[in-house]
Order: C-alpha cells, then structure tokens, then sequence
C-alpha cells in the first residue's frame, strides 16, 4: 500500500510541474507583451503631437533600452571570462548601438516639438514655468545621459570585433573589464533615460 502511494504519488507530480511551468512562462510572456505595448498607450493621447512623435520615440526608446539591458546583464558573465556568449555579445553590442542611434534620432525629434514656445503649448516653457525641477533635473539629466549609449556601445562593438576571441586573453583583462563596465553604464543610462523620459512626459505631454 505504502509504494503504491509512493508510485501514484510521482505520477502526478510531472504533471504538476509542467502546470507550473506552463504558467510562469505564460505569465512571464504576458508580462512582456504588455510592457512592449506600452508606448502604444500614446495613441489615445489627446494631444496629435503626443499621438505621432510621442509613439514613434515611444517605440524607439522602448527598444533601445530593452536590448542595451539585455546586453548589459550579458556582461556580468562575460566579465567572469565565459567564452561561450563572446560571439553573441558581438552581435548583441551592434545592434545595441545601432537601435541606441534609433532611440537618439527619435528623441530628437521629439525634442524639437518640445522646445516649441509657451503660445505653441511647448512643453519645456510650461514646465520651466510651473515645475521648474522636472526641467532643470530630470529633463538635463534625460537630455544628456542618453547620448552616452551611443558612443559606448560603438566602442564596445568595435573593441570586441577588433580583438576578437583573443579579449579573453590574460594580457587582454584590463581591455575586456573595461568592455563590460561601459556595457553596463550603457544598460544603467538606457534605463535612467526611460525612466525620465516616462516621468516628463507624465508631467506635460508634447
């Protein structure tokens, strides 16, 4: 009686694992898709400006800091000399730096709308007249630690092409901490710069 129970007993744990399973990775790609979906949200925007520009950098900078985290968490075993992700953080690191020039190019398309005057509703002069600190603290902060992502990720990609397998190499470690500490101010600047960026455009849309 005791092994028959033991046996039945083990039947149905597989089965309640793959349950488990099942719903973790259901909740985890739900849980995604839903922030993906998030710069969509500025379609129902009232303002047309916040419809068309607010989505299209939405989208853009949404993506950059998606790949530059992803990217970013990479390095931490890259740093402990794991040979097996080199090849891919070379891929990832390109395309890091070219969707960080995408998120950029947005931003500064954005950033033209924004500027516009108080009598066009420009949402700099609002903000610089009636909340001041999201201007000259969020808004400096968002302006210029986000271009840091492009230059670091272009010399991060080109080092690590450059040297090749060869950045694991004892003579190399000072090049290769050096690449993975800049991919990690990347990831830490691409996050920042979503988090402001939400953070203004909550305040005053475009």
């Amino acid at each position: 009686m005791v092994d028959s129970g033991i046996d039945s007993g083990s039947r149905t744990f597989p089965k309640q694992l793959d349950i488990a399973k099942t719903s973790v990775y259901g909740l985890s790609i739900l849980s995604a898709g839903m922030f993906l979906f998030l710069p969509f949200f500025n379609l129902l925007h009232p303002s047309p400006w916040q419809r068309s520009l607010g989505t299209i950098h939405g989208v853009g900078a949404l993506l950059a800091m998606v790949v530059a985290v992803y990217t970013g968490h990479l390095a931490f075993p890259l740093l402990r000399g794991s040979s097996k992700i080199l090849p891919q953080m070379r891929t990832l690191t390109f395309w890091s730096s070219a969707i960080a020039f995408l998120g950029i190019a947005t931003g500064n398309l954005v950033y033209m709308r924004y500027r516009a005057g108080i009598e066009f509703g420009g949402a700099r002069a609002w903000l610089k007249e009636n909340s001041p600190l999201v201007q000259y603290v969020l808004m400096e902060y968002h302006e210029f630690s986000v271009l840091f992502t492009l230059p670091l990720g272009v010399a991060c990609t080109w080092i690590l092409w450059q040297y090749g397998d060869s950045i694991l190499e004892k003579q190399n470690r000072p090049v290769l901490t050096a690449t993975c500490v800049a991919l990690m101010a990347m990831m830490f600047y691409a996050m920042g710069g979503l988090v402001t960026g939400l953070g203004i455009a909550k305040v005053h849309a475009l």
